[in-house]
């Protein structure tokens, strides 16, 4: 079968080579699937520079979040059925076939095409987990969502909404204004044009936001603090501006604020329970259209890694899906 694999560690388009190898066999809890779509993640871009928490021996197929039709059967999936979620540690999603363990897999929501599938699944729970798990979001707060038009940043966006929450977003450039004002953000703050502090204060009577999606880091966080709520929680997705802030407690204290950390992996481990339950609410409101992945690019297999330096780069909107 057909495969990327990453050769030795460096920037996608130097270190990921089209190879022919053999198509991967189930072991037990594992099934195996025909890749209908990949969607593509920032952690593909660390993991071939060597720079994720996960480090798999070279050589290795980058991608970690795929649609797939199910090829063997096994505990509760069918042949022939769509599934989403994340492949085994040993077998990446760039390729004709992967292997997903059975506890990491979902059945795609049926509203969905491969391509929005392929997208729904990290994405959507990061930002479920952070909005209701970690800041407990409620109806009538107000929302900041940095990188609104990014891809967990849309995510964050349409579930916000659905929780009835005042979404202020914040993107860079004037096209990604367009996409944000078109997923429906109520104030949308182009962080180019000037510092959205002012903004995000004016917007809400001086009070501030009560909960802060932020999956950029480095001073997007660090303005943050300044326009955070009383008793606002500011959840810490990731860091995509390559900047870990590091923010003084006193401030913390003084201002009454929390600042909160959100690694949804630790919930297939810890919780997975929890994963299942936050996929059923996620079908629910694909099926009612409030949950659809926003698609910027289709690509062709042959231009993934194009595709990934384009994602690392910061110069995509909503999602870059491959379809092989």
């Amino acid at each position: 079968m057909r495969a990327w694999q990453v050769t030795r560690l460096g920037e996608p388009v130097d270190v990921m080579e089209l190879a022919d190898v053999p198509t991967p066999a189930p072991g037990p809890g594992q099934i195996l699937v025909r890749v209908l779509a990949v969607a593509l993640n920032f952690p593909d871009a660390l993991m071939c520079r060597g720079q994720y928490q996960v480090r798999p021996p070279l050589p290795f197929t980058p991608g970690v979040e795929l649609c797939g039709e199910v090829v063997t059967a096994g505990d509760g999936f069918a042949v022939g059925q769509r599934v989403i979620g994340t492949p085994a540690a040993t077998s990446g999603a760039l390729a004709d076939y992967a292997l997903m363990d059975t506890a990491d897999t979902f059945p795609a929501p049926d509203v969905l095409d491969d391509a929005r599938a392929a997208a729904f699944h990290i994405g959507y729970q990061t930002a479920w987990f952070a909005l209701h798990r970690r800041a407990g979001l409620r109806a009538g707060e107000t929302l900041l969502v940095h990188a609104a038009s990014g891809g967990v940043g849309s995510a964050a966006v349409e579930l916000g909404l659905a929780a009835g929450a005042y979404v202020i977003g914040v993107v860079g450039g004037p096209d990604k204004v367009r996409v944000a004002h078109d997923l429906g953000v109520d104030l949308v703050i182009d962080r180019h044009a000037g510092d959205f502090v002012f903004q995000v204060k004016e917007a809400t009577g001086g009070r501030g936001a009560d909960v802060v999606f932020d999956p950029v880091g480095g001073s997007a966080f660090e303005r943050s603090t300044k326009c955070v709520a009383f008793e606002g929680r500011i959840v810490v997705v990731g860091f995509a501006s390559g900047v870990i802030p590091s923010q003084a407690m006193s401030h913390v204290l003084i201002k009454n604020y929390s600042v909160l950390g959100l690694h949804w992996g630790l919930y297939r481990q810890q919780d997975p329970d929890a994963v299942r339950e936050a996929h059923r609410e996620l079908t629910k409101l694909a099926e009612a259209e409030l949950a659809r992945p926003l698609i910027g690019e289709r690509i062709s297999f042959d231009q993934a890694a194009e595709g990934i330096a384009r994602l690392a780069a910061g110069d995509t909107v909503g999602r870059v899906v491959v379809t092989p």
